[in-house]
């Protein structure tokens, strides 16, 4: 008993002197909220001169660049195939080349489920002044938002990726992974202490084993926060479930306080965790961390929108997304961003990516401070009509649908089904629903009045059915999606549904996997009683 109330004791204390040190860091964030534009021109300046005798800085005189005028004039926008040539000499073992200092890590990206992966530098700089810095900061800004918090007092679970080791030959080698996986193997003592389960099952590249092993791991332990992607998290909680025999994740981990969330929509999945966690209270806080860089962090309870966080190593940039594919975008910098509009992200990084077009967009929902909500991707979208429908439409479409209709989905993608004859065009949707509507012909109708309300150019295009029909709403059986990026390879926290894309490929390949005839399939939905 005693020694019960020593490790009782010793954990209070271990608690109370890291919340205090979290907290020492709001005084460094408020300081960019207060001079923004100040912070990100010593970036870039830092940035340039860092960098000047890199083979790149040479190229372009980074010497001569003193103004974010000269920086966007002679440095040209650059996506990862244009940086692609730079980076495959990095990983065969070249340096001084984007970045001074050595390059042994990349993370490996794959923002959908294209079988092209990226492969994106993480210098040693990216990793602690920008990474571990982002890491530190959410869990300074939740300790700053619920002084009450006992986070400390328990373990957190991070849901990691795999990396493994390429030799270029004998004496030279570099590694390539997951984000997270590099992010977990490079942690701090300190950290790696407070963190569940070890690296021998964190960093496992076999994601059904290792949502096994991870739950079998973690069940023993006071766990109070977990980080990761909402889709593999909820498989690693019902898994835990199903081997407790508990109902509840509260009931396994009483202590439950947080979970940090990032990469997709939490919207979908909110009322999924909201019944493991049987809607008692636990708090879910939103981050913006890619493999380019740690971006956001979300700093007011109960928003959706985050802080951009600019003392990172980032300088940034940002392209009206009507600019989007113009041979000459027009550029902006912080300074003259507008709240409201869409704009493409461009970042220049302390990891040696200059002027890069990340592929995400983002509306600034506030200006002082600055900050943003992701609002889809460049390139996932869908406009084969003229109806612009980007992914911040469909999540919240998808949620009208699912209150009025009490239903709660898993997964979906969209795709257009275009004009072939006198047939017209429309928008057919793949959903797996965790709790499906007891009538889907009113879910359809829902969802279609609900895009309207959203998009106007949706609305005009469906105006008395003369360019688009009303969306095909397919119900999916259950774990197809799972099934999908299974018989790809793709299982892991990397890899994500694709929600839309202008072309039929993910939905085509979804159908015929569950080998469904879409009319027949469409036919049996509109004739569920009640319709």
């Amino acid at each position: 008993m005693k020694i019960q109330q020593t490790d009782t004791a010793s954990m209070a204390l271990i608690n109370s002197v890291i919340s205090w040190l979290m907290k020492q860091r709001i005084h460094q964030i408020e300081l960019f909220m207060k001079y923004p534009l100040e912070v990100q021109s010593d970036w870039l300046k830092n940035l340039l001169v860092t960098a000047r005798n890199t083979e790149w800085g040479k190229k372009y005189d980074f010497r001569s660049i003193d103004t974010p005028e000269k920086f966007r004039n002679i440095i040209p926008l650059n996506d990862y195939d244009s940086l692609k040539p730079s980076i495959e000499r990095l990983r065969k073992g070249e340096q001084n080349i984007l970045w001074p200092t050595e390059i042994k890590w990349f993370a490996k990206s794959s923002g959908t489920t294209s079988d092209k992966s990226k492969y994106i530098p993480v210098s040693m700089e990216a990793l602690e002044e920008c990474h571990f810095k982002g890491g530190k900061d959410l869990l300074s800004i939740y300790c700053s938002n619920h002084p009450e918090s006992i986070i400390f007092d328990g373990l957190g679970i991070a849901m990691g990726g795999s990396h493994h080791i390429n030799e270029i030959n004998n004496e030279s080698y570099y590694y390539e992974g997951d984000l997270s996986a590099i992010i977990i193997q490079n942690l701090p003592f300190w950290v790696e202490y407070r963190r569940t389960p070890g690296l021998s099952i964190a960093l496992m590249d076999e994601w059904e084993s290792k949502i096994d092993k991870m739950a079998r791991a973690t069940l023993s332990h006071n766990v109070t926060s977990c980080s990761g992607v909402p889709s593999w998290t909820l498989l690693l909680f019902r898994r835990v479930l199903e081997i407790s025999g508990k109902q509840t994740i509260l009931d396994v981990w009483p202590n439950f306080e947080l979970f940090i969330h990032g990469g997709v929509n939490f919207g979908p999945y909110r009322d999924q965790f909201r019944n493991l966690f049987s809607d008692r209270k636990v708090n879910y806080l939103e981050v913006y961390n890619a493999s380019e860089g740690f971006f956001g962090i979300q700093d007011r309870n109960e928003t959706e929108d985050m802080l951009l966080m600019l003392d990172y190593g980032i300088y940034y940039e940002f392209i009206p997304i009507e600019e989007i594919g113009s041979d000459n975008p027009k550029v902006l910098t912080l300074g003259e961003v507008e709240s409201g509009p869409n704009y493409a992200m461009v970042i220049t990084t302390n990891g040696g990516l200059w002027r890069y077009i990340i592929g995400d967009t983002v509306t600034f929902t506030t200006l002082d401070p600055y900050r943003i909500k992701i609002t889809g991707r460049t390139r996932n979208f869908i406009n084969a009509f003229g109806e612009e429908l980007i992914i911040d439409n469909a999540e919240k479409a998808i949620a009208i649908a699912c209150e009025r209709c009490n239903a709660m989905i898993t997964e979906y993608t969209v795709a257009p089904v275009y004009l072939k004859g006198a047939t017209k065009g429309a928008h057919e949707w793949l959903i797996e629903f965790e709790k499906p509507p007891e009538n889907i012909g009113y879910f359809t109708n829902t969802l279609d009045n609900a895009l309207k309300s959203l998009n106007s150019d949706y609305e005009a295009k469906r105006y008395c059915n003369m360019i688009l029909n009303e969306p095909l709403v397919h119900v999916m059986p259950s774990n197809t999606f799972y099934n999908w990026l299974k018989s790809k390879g793709r299982l892991g926290g990397q890899y994500k549904v694709p929600r839309l894309a202008n072309e039929r490929k993910y939905v085509d390949e979804i159908l015929a996997m569950v080998e469904m005839d879409p009319k027949e399939e469409l036919n049996n939905q509109l004739s569920v009683p009640g319709k």
